[in-house]
């Protein structure tokens, strides 16, 4: 999800790599879920975390949409997102002692948080989001350690190649008046890299880099 505004307004300034230290430490947010909650649609779904999910919850795409995910319109892309419950839309996952049912494969958004991405030159660095994070008296931590992702290289790959790639797709549907084709899109997206299970025998970006691929060559970017 694309952010309308100044780094400078959000962040402390600054730009930082896996190896840099970020004052995001948090005392593994005890007695704090306040980034659970209140967060409308906006915790969005790569096709790793739903992966994730599909693998840990043991259920299938279909199921999780009951209760568990929802689908909305993200800058003309229809994308899935983690479901909030209750007037506080609080994070269906999240325990009544307020902690996450599903912390080993959270997904990458709330591995992230506080940090956000910035995007640039089909690349992107880390960046700390100073008014969204509660919690006091953070602690520096490094980058890799706080987003706490297997093999985080070939991650990073997959985020700027997912993220692109969905760009490259919305500038498709801002500039055509075919209702069939914004279909089409949004359809084989669905299909192909989210509904379609991946082989849990066969590593996942070498499945998802295939994927890709062939989506490329039906949609004429």
């Amino acid at each position: 999800m694309k952010r309308n505004v100044s780094l400078n307004e959000i962040s402390d300034g600054k730009l930082y790599e896996l190896n840099d230290l970020v004052k995001a430490g948090c005392n593994d947010c005890n007695g704090c879920s306040t980034c659970c909650q209140g967060m409308g649609n906006s915790i969005i779904l790569d096709p790793l975390d739903i992966h994730r999910l599909l693998i840990n919850l043991n259920i299938t795409f279909e199921e999780l949409l009951v209760d568990k995910i929802e689908l909305n319109v993200v800058d003309g892309m229809i994308i899935p997102n983690l479901k909030m419950m209750g007037l506080s839309e609080k994070c269906l996952f999240l325990s009544s002692e307020g902690r996450c049912g599903i912390h080993a494969f959270r997904p990458g958004m709330c591995r992230l948080f506080p940090l956000g991405r910035y995007y640039e030159n089909h690349d992107f660095k880390y960046f700390l989001q100073v008014h969204e994070c509660e919690k006091a008296n953070k602690t520096k931590i490094k980058v890799r350690k706080w987003i706490d992702t297997p093999d985080i290289k070939n991650n990073e790959c997959f985020v700027i190649d997912w993220h692109y790639f969905l760009e490259d797709l919305q500038n498709v549907v801002k500039s055509t008046q075919d209702d069939n084709l914004i279909k089409d899109i949004n359809m084989n997206i669905l299909k192909n890299f989210y509904m379609k299970p991946y082989d849990t025998n066969i590593d996942f970006y070498l499945q998802f880099n295939e994927r890709l691929s062939e989506a490329k060559e039906f949609i004429t970017i």
